[in-house]
């Protein structure tokens, strides 16, 4: 398989969390930029453009599904891809992320042996819009 490459910011305010993502996302060719609050997501997005955003849903200062919410109401970021990254799991969780404007849902723990191939189905189905 060939090595994946692309830019993704990472937008989780538990550290351990971005180091493991970081290690994993690194290794397969990824630039990876992250950011734990409202202010730092909006800096990087304008800094790096990158092609796909991971929203932790469960943040203290700002949800994730408002996040998202005011990333896609701003028409240059409109198009960024914006996967729900959560351990809310129960019925109609999926539903609520994606009725916040996010693109697509990963269930917590992530599987690590996974994540590059669900990030990499986003990206492609972003580039064929």
């Amino acid at each position: 398989m060939a090595e994946k490459t692309g830019k993704v910011l990472y937008v989780e305010d538990n550290f351990e969390n971005r180091v493991l993502i970081r290690r994993v996302l690194e290794a397969e060719g990824y630039q990876m930029f992250e950011a734990s609050t409202e202010d730092e997501a909006f800096r990087q997005i304008g800094d790096h453009h990158p092609d796909i955003i991971l929203m932790d849903i469960n943040m203290p200062d700002m949800d994730g599904y408002t996040l998202t919410a005011k990333i896609k109401a701003k028409p240059e970021y409109k198009g960024i891809p914006v996967i729900a990254v959560t351990a809310n799991v129960m019925r109609g969780d999926k539903e609520r992320s994606l009725g916040a404007g996010c693109d697509g849902y990963i269930q917590k723990p992530i599987d690590v042996d996974i994540l590059t191939e669900q990030i990499e189905r986003y990206r492609l189905k972003k580039d064929n819009l």
